[in-house]
C-alpha cells in the first residue's frame, strides 16, 4: 500500500508562478496554455479552450448550447459575468404548448426539438472576447488551435469515448440518432480512435471570421432553423439573429472573511449561495470530521432546503421578480438552518416539492494568467448531446436546455416566448471580504465543479475540503462526494455516495431515515460532477505561515472523474507578469 499520496488520484496539485489552465481535456489545456504565450489574456484562452472543449467533448458542450463566464480583472479587483443563455423561440408560449396536446403531466420528450432554446454560446465566446479579452490576438487567432483539431483530428479520450458512446445508445433507445458529423461510420468513436470534424472546423473559421453574424445570420442561423423546423420545432430566424448575451453583476456571499461569487438568476449560482449560508449556521462541521455521518447529514438537509428554495423563486428575471436580498440575508439562512434535526431527516412539511431534476454534462474550466486576472467559464448542451439534431454541414448538435422548464401555469419557471430557463450551469470565484471602501479585492480561486444540479453542491464541497479541513486544490477534487438527488417519480430525494465514504456513514444515514445509494462507483462516478480549480497561493493550508506564502504560486487541480489536466505557464517576460 502506497501509504506516501495523500490525493485518491495520485495526483500531485500544479504548482506555478505566471499562469495556470485547468480543463477536462489535456488538448484543451494545451490550447489555452499557447494562448497565454502568445500574448492573450484569461479571457481570450478562456475563449480558445472553449472552441478546443466543442471539438474535443462534443458530447457536453459545443456551438449548440449555452456558456456563462465570470471575469476577474486583476487591475480593478473587479468582478463581471456574462450570461450566455438562449432563450425559446417567440412562438413558443405555454398555450402553443397546450395546443400541442403538452401538460405537466405528459411534456415532450427530453430530446424534441421543442427543447431547443437559442444556442448562447457563440454571443458568450464572441462577448468574452471583446469585453474582457487582451484585444492582441483576433478571434481567428482565438478559435486557430479549435479548428486545427477538427480539421486534423485528434484522439478521443477514454471517458469522454464512454459518454459519447452513452449519449449515443441514450439517443438511439429514444427513436432519435445522433447527425454523422458527429459520428464514425455511424457508431461513437472508440478510446484513442482519431475523429475529425471538418463541418464544425468550418462553422468555427466562419464565427471567426465575421463574429456573431458568421452564426446567427447566414448559413449556420438557416442550417440551425431548417432541422428544427424538420423536427417539428417553430424557432426562427429572427428569434436567432435577435439574440443577444447579459453583461451581468454577479451576486455573493460572505463565508469566513472570504466571499464566494456566483452568476445572478436564471442561473443556479443562487443555490450555492443559500447552501453556504445554511452551513454556516454549524460552526461544528470540522469538528464532526469530513464526510461523517454529522457533516453529511447536516449538508444532505442544508442541500434540500437550498435546492428546493431555487426551485421555487428562480427563474428568468426578465420575467419574473426575485427577491434575492431577503434570499441572501444571513437572517434568512438563519430560519432556514433551525429546521435542519441533527438525528433524523427532515420533515417533507418544510418544503416544497420541486419539479423535474435531470442530469446533466457539461464543461467547466478556469484560467488566471500572468497578470493576476482570471476567468470561470462554463459551457453546455445540457444532456450530452442535447437533443441529438445536427444542423447540416455545421457540426454540432444542439441543446435541449428547454426541457427545464414547467409547463405549470403560473409557475415561476413555467415556458414563454422568448424566456430563459432555469439554468444549471454555474462558474464561480472566491476572493478576499474587503468591502468596496478598501483595497481592491485580491483573488483567491476560481473553481467550479460540473454537472446538472450537482453544480452547486459540487461548489460548495470542494470549497469545505480547503476551506475547513486543509486540502490542496487537487485533493479537494479527489475527495468522495455526495451528491442529493430528488426523484420525481417516487417523490423521494436519495443521497447518492461516491466509493471511498465508509459504509458505516451510508449505515448511520439510512437509520436517521435517507434513502441512500453506497457505494457509487465506475463510470458512475460522473454524477458528481467534474470540476477545476485554481488557486492564488496556499491560503488553504493551515499551517503555512506569512512568509510561506510568498511568492504568490498558484495551485491548480483538476478532476480525476474527467480526462483533464492543469497546466502553468512559465513567463519570461518578467516585467509583464503580475506574479
Amino acid at each position: 500500500m502506497d501509504t506516501e499520496f495523500t490525493f485518491n488520484s495520485r495526483r500531485s496539485p500544479v504548482v506555478c508562478l505566471h499562469g495556470c489552465v485547468a480543463t477536462s481535456q489535456p488538448l484543451a489545456s494545451t490550447v489555452g496554455l499557447d494562448i497565454l504565450k502568445r500574448g492573450g489574456n484569461a479571457a481570450d484562452a478562456a475563449v480558445a479552450i472553449a472552441a478546443a472543449l466543442a471539438v474535443t467533448e462534443p458530447c457536453s458542450t459545443g456551438l449548440g448550447g449555452d456558456a456563462f463566464c465570470l471575469f476577474y480583472s486583476a487591475d480593478t479587483g473587479e468582478i463581471q459575468g456574462i450570461n450566455g443563455s438562449g432563450r425559446t423561440a417567440c412562438a413558443q408560449t405555454l398555450d402553443f404548448m397546450e395546443s400541442r396536446g403538452y401538460s405537466t403531466e405528459s411534456p415532450p420528450s427530453v430530446f424534441d426539438a421543442l427543447n431547443v432554446t437559442v444556442p448562447g454560446a457563440a454571443a458568450c465566446w464572441c462577448d468574452t472576447k471583446e469585453l474582457f479579452g487582451s484585444q492582441k490576438l483576433s478571434l481567428q487567432e482565438i478559435l486557430s488551435g479549435a479548428v486545427e483539431l477538427a480539421e486534423l483530428g485528434f484522439p478521443v479520450a477514454e471517458v469522454t469515448a464512454h459518454h459519447w458512446a452513452d449519449n449515443v445508445a441514450a439517443l438511439r433507445d429514444a427513436g432519435k440518432k445522433l447527425g454523422d458529423d458527429l459520428l464514425i461510420d455511424g457508431h461513437a468513436p472508440k478510446s484513442g480512435e482519431v475523429f475529425k470534424n471538418p463541418a464544425l472546423a468550418r462553422t468555427l473559421k466562419e464565427l471567426g471570421e465575421h463574429g456573431k453574424p458568421g452564426f446567427y445570420q447566414g448559413r449556420v442561423a438557416k442550417a440551425i432553423v431548417d432541422v428544427i423546423s424538420k423536427d417539428g420545432g417553430v424557432m426562427t430566424l429572427d428569434d436567432l439573429r435577435s439574440h443577444n448575451s447579459e453583461v451581468t453583476t454577479p451576486i455573493s456571499t460572505e463565508y469566513k472573511s472570504t466571499r464566494l461569487w456566483e452568476l445572478p438568476p436564471n442561473s443556479q449560482g443562487l443555490v450555492a449561495l443559500l447552501l453556504l449560508n445554511i452551513l454556516e449556521n454549524f460552526p461544528q462541521l470540522r469538528a464532526t470530521g469530513h464526510n461523517s455521518s454529522d457533516y453529511i447529514h447536516v449538508f444532505v438537509e442544508a442541500v434540500r432546503l437550498a435546492q428546493t428554495d431555487g426551485l421555487c423563486y428562480l427563474g428568468d428575471p426578465a420575467h419574473t421578480s426575485i427577491p434575492l436580498e431577503t434570499l441572501l440575508d444571513k437572517s434568512y439562512s438563519s430560519q432556514r438552518a433551525q429546521l435542519i434535526i441533527m438525528d433524523s431527516v427532515g420533515s417533507d412539511d418544510n418544503q416544497t416539492k420541486p419539479g423535474p431534476i435531470t442530469a446533466s454534462d457539461t464543461v467547466y474550466f478556469c484560467i488566471i494568467d500572468s497578470h493576476g486576472n482570471a476567468c470561470s467559464f462554463v459551457n453546455s448542451t445540457y444532456m450530452g448531446f442535447g437533443t441529438g439534431l445536427v444542423p447540416d454541414g455545421c457540426g454540432f448538435s444542439l441543446q435541449n436546455r428547454g426541457a427545464n422548464f414547467s409547463l405549470h401555469r403560473g409557475h415561476i419557471n413555467c415556458i414563454a416566448g422568448g424566456k430563459r430557463s432555469y439554468h444549471t450551469i454555474i462558474p464561480a470565484l472566491l476572493t478576499d471580504s474587503v468591502t468596496k471602501s478598501q483595497k481592491p479585492q485580491q483573488l483567491l480561486a476560481a473553481l467550479g465543479v460540473m454537472g446538472g444540479f450537482m453544480q452547486p453542491q459540487g461548489h460548495v464541497q470542494v470549497l469545505l475540503n480547503m476551506m475547513e479541513f486543509g486540502m490542496n486544490p487537487q485533493q479537494a477534487l479527489d475527495a468522495p462526494r455526495v451528491f442529493v438527488q430528488y426523484d420525481q417519480k417516487s417523490g423521494q430525494w436519495f443521497v447518492n455516495l461516491e466509493e471511498g465514504i465508509e459504509q458505516e456513514v451510508a449505515e448511520e444515514l439510512r437509520r436517521r431515515g435517507h434513502k441512500v445509494n453506497w457505494p457509487v462507483t465506475g463510470h458512475q462516478r460522473s454524477q458528481f460532477g467534474r470540476g477545476q480549480i485554481i488557486t492564488v497561493g496556499d491560503w488553504w493550508n493551515p499551517s503555512a505561515t506569512q512568509a510561506s506564502r510568498l511568492p504568490r504560486v498558484l495551485w491548480a487541480g483538476s478532476d480525476p472523474r474527467a480526462d483533464g489536466c492543469a497546466l502553468g505557464y512559465y513567463c519570461n517576460h518578467k516585467h509583464n507578469c503580475f506574479f
